[in-house]
């Protein structure tokens, strides 16, 4: 496993942003999120990259990211691909 998530809930105030996520990411796989606004996907890639609060857990190659910073997150690998960018136009 390279990067999973278990039971993960992020709240905005009395939002409920993320409820009860879990996913799991195995080596060699390419993941896709899609969903329309306010989804929760922007929501969860900041979760994973660090720079939100959540309750839950966040592995990544059995080494909970919980209390990491983005910088150190970022340095292993993890990155975002920002939506609304037109980074792949040409496909």
């Amino acid at each position: 496993m390279i990067l999973e998530g278990k039971n993960i809930v992020k709240k905005f105030g009395g939002l409920l942003a993320l409820n009860d996520l879990s996913f799991k990411v195995e080596k060699n796989e390419i993941v896709g999120l899609i969903g329309p606004n306010g989804s929760g996907k922007t929501t969860l890639f900041n979760t994973i990259s660090g720079f939100l609060p959540y309750t839950g857990e966040i592995v990544r190659d059995g080494e909970k990211l919980r209390g990491t910073s983005p910088a150190r997150i970022a340095r292993s690998g993890i990155v975002q691909c920002p939506e609304s960018r037109e980074l792949f136009g040409e496909m």
